[in-house]
């Protein structure tokens, strides 16, 4: 049987969009590790469990962080750096219009800091680390073809779209 040229390479066309089109779909980003305690030099961090799924407490040694962060917690991402330790909290409220934001949890000799939520709503995330910045880069919740990068020095988060 003669192959038609055409409708093979049409055939291998569809399949080849198909599979790069699969590559950078969400479903490829890796899930984030997940981790309830986090011991450092000045205190442990950890999520108090509640029987309602949405109100575990993230507390270090045993206190409730303040401002107080309530719901379905997960500490991702925890970096030494040069001058403190930073745990990244993931928040999720229950909320199905934006299901999940983050905050940067600083911990140093002085105590801690906590920066305002931040975030996409997304559950795929990448985060990264320099020796003066931790990063967070998510897919954009205004611009479907562009990326959310958030930067944190341990003081402030700026935010910026990427292409």
């Amino acid at each position: 049987m003669p192959i038609n040229l055409g409708h093979y390479l049409a055939g291998l066309s569809l399949l080849l969009c198909g599979w790069a089109a699969t590559a950078a779909s969400p479903e490829t980003w890796q899930a984030p590790p997940s981790r309830l305690d986090l011991d450092t030099p000045h205190g442990e961090l950890h999520v108090t469990p509640s029987e309602y799924v949405y109100e575990s407490v993230l507390r270090l040694n045993n206190t409730d962080i303040e401002p107080r962060i309530v719901g379905l917690l997960n500490i991702p991402y925890a970096y030494n750096m040069p001058k403190f330790h930073a745990a990244l909290v993931s928040i999720h409220k229950g909320n199905d219009g934006c299901p999940v934001v983050y905050r940067w949890v600083r911990i140093d000799k002085s105590g801690y800091s906590v920066t305002p939520e931040f975030g996409s709503c997304s559950e795929n995330i990448q985060v990264s680390a320099t020796a003066r910045t931790l990063t967070v880069l998510t897919p954009s919740s205004t611009n479907p073809d562009k990326m959310d990068k958030y930067i944190y020095d341990g003081n402030a988060i700026k935010h910026h779209q990427t292409p």
